[in-house]
C-alpha cells in the first residue's frame, strides 16, 4: 500500500460508541387492538475524532426489547473500531449476525446503526442524506394511507374524504373482512368518494390464501385498483408466482421481505409488478438502495413502505419517480416524538426537504 493510501486509511473515523433507547408512543389513530402504539429505538453512533451521527430502528409491534438487546449486546461490540463507513459496516455487520438470521430482527436492528452511519456521513459533508445521495426530484407524491379495515364504514368514508380534501389523487385502504361482501362494499363506497381519476389501492396484508384471493379479485377488479398489496402469506413464493400470472390487476408486496435475496427470489419468478421495501426493516440505507437497483435492472416499481419522513427523503433521490406512503396521523412529527423540525414536509399531497443537516431526525428524550 503507498504511504498516501496508507494514511488515508488511517484517518477514516473510527466508531467508539453505540447508544440505544426505546421510545414507544400511542397511535392517534389506533391501527386496531393488536397495534396500538409504535416501538423507536433511537441510536447514535460517535467516533473517535468527536463526530456523531444519529438513527433509529422502528417497529409497529413486535420485538421492540429484542431489538434494543441486539443493539447493545451483539451489535455495539462488534463495530466498536470499525471504520464508520455505512458499506464496510453494513456488510460485516450482516455477515456477523447470520447466525441469528438473515432478515428481520437482526436487519432492523441493523438499520439503526445504518442509518446514524449516514446520517454522520451527510453531517460532515455539510448537507443532508439526500444532497449526499444526490437530489434527482425538488418533491415527490404522496398517497394517503390507513390502517383502517377496523373502521365502520362511516369512518372509511369520513377519512377518504380527509384524503381527497387535503389533495391526495391517490389512496390505499385495507380488506380482508370475514365476508366478501363488506370488503366490496367498502371499496365501492371509497371509490365512489374518490371518483373514476384518482389512484385506488388495496392491501390485505396477508389475509388471504390463494383460492380467496382469485375470489377476491373476481369481485374487487372492477373498481379499477392500482394494485392489490400482500393479499397472501409473503413467504409463499410459489402462490405469488400463480396469482401475478393470472391477476387483472398489479401485485404488490416486499413490506415483509428482509433481504436483497428475497425480493430477487420474487422479481426472477416474475412473482411481483411492484416492490415495496422499509428502508427499515431491510437494514436501512444501504441495503434499500441496492434493492432499489436490482427492481430498476429489471423493470420492477419501487414504492417505499411507511415511514414517509425517512421515505420521502430516499425517494427525491431515486431516478424513477415513486409514491410515498403516508398513514394517517402516524408520521414522528404528529406523533409528537420529535425534538426538532422534521426533515421533510407535506404540502398539496407532495412531500419535500426542509433542508436539515443529515438525516435530520432529533428525537425528545422524554414524552
Amino acid at each position: 500500500m503507498s504511504a498516501p493510501a496508507a494514511e488515508a486509511v488511517r484517518t477514516v473515523p473510527r466508531i467508539t460508541h453505540l447508544s440505544s433507547r426505546l421510545i414507544t408512543v400511542p397511535l392517534r389513530r389506533s391501527w386496531g387492538v393488536e397495534a396500538p402504539e409504535n416501538h423507536v429505538i433511537v441510536t447514535g453512533i460517535h467516533t473517535d475524532d468527536g463526530g456523531a451521527g444519529y438513527g433509529f430502528s422502528w417497529t409497529p409491534t413486535i420485538g421492540p426489547h429484542a431489538v434494543k438487546a441486539l443493539l447493545d449486546y451483539d451489535i455495539a461490540p462488534f463495530i466498536t473500531g470499525l471504520p464508520a463507513i455505512p458499506e464496510t459496516v453494513w456488510d460485516a455487520l450482516w455477515k456477523r449476525l447470520h447466525e441469528a438470521g438473515g432478515g428481520g430482527l437482526t436487519t432492523i436492528a441493523m438499520a439503526g446503526v445504518d442509518l446514524a452511519l449516514w446520517d454522520l456521513q451527510a453531517r460532515r459533508a455539510g448537507t443532508s442524506v439526500t444532497g449526499l445521495l444526490g437530489q434527482r426530484h425538488e418533491s415527490a407524491e404522496v398517497y394517503g394511507s390507513g390502517v383502517n379495515l377496523h373502521y365502520t364504514l362511516e369512518e372509511l368514508v369520513a377519512q377518504t374524504r380527509r384524503w381527497v380534501a387535503a389533495g391526495h389523487q391517490a389512496v390505499k385502504i385495507k380488506v380482508g373482512k370475514p365476508d366478501l361482501r363488506e370488503d366490496a362494499e367498502r371499496v365501492e363506497a371509497v371509490r365512489s368518494v374518490l371518483g373514476p381519476h384518482r389512484k385506488l389501492m388495496i392491501d390485505a396484508n396477508q389475509r388471504w390464501d390463494l383460492p380467496t384471493t382469485f375470489r377476491a379479485l373476481d369481485v374487487l377488479s372492477e373498481f379499477g385498483l392500482e394494485w392489490l398489496e400482500e393479499p397472501i402469506r409473503a413467504d409463499d413464493l410459489w402462490a405469488y408466482r400463480r396469482l401475478r400470472k393470472h391477476s387483472p390487476v398489479p401485485i404488490a408486496l416486499g413490506e415483509n421481505l428482509h433481504t436483497i435475496y428475497r425480493f430477487r427470489d420474487f422479481i426472477d419468478a416474475e412473482a411481483v409488478d411492484i416492490i415495496q421495501p422499509n428502508i427499515v426493516r431491510v437494514g436501512g440505507i444501504t441495503p434499500f438502495r441496492r434493492i432499489v437497483e436490482l427492481a430498476r435492472t429489471n423493470s420492477i416499481r419501487v414504492m417505499p413502505h411507511l415511514l414517509p419522513e425517512l421515505s420521502g427523503q430516499l425517494a427525491l433521490t431515486l431516478a424513477e419517480p415513486t409514491l410515498v406512503e403516508d398513514v394517517e396521523e402516524a408520521s414522528f412529527e404528529q406523533l409528537g416524538i420529535l425534538a426538532g423540525p422534521s426533515p421533510v414536509r407535506f404540502t398539496d399531497s407532495r412531500v419535500s426537504l426542509t433542508n436539515q443537516p443529515g438525516l435530520g431526525f432529533r428525537f425528545r428524550e422524554e414524552l
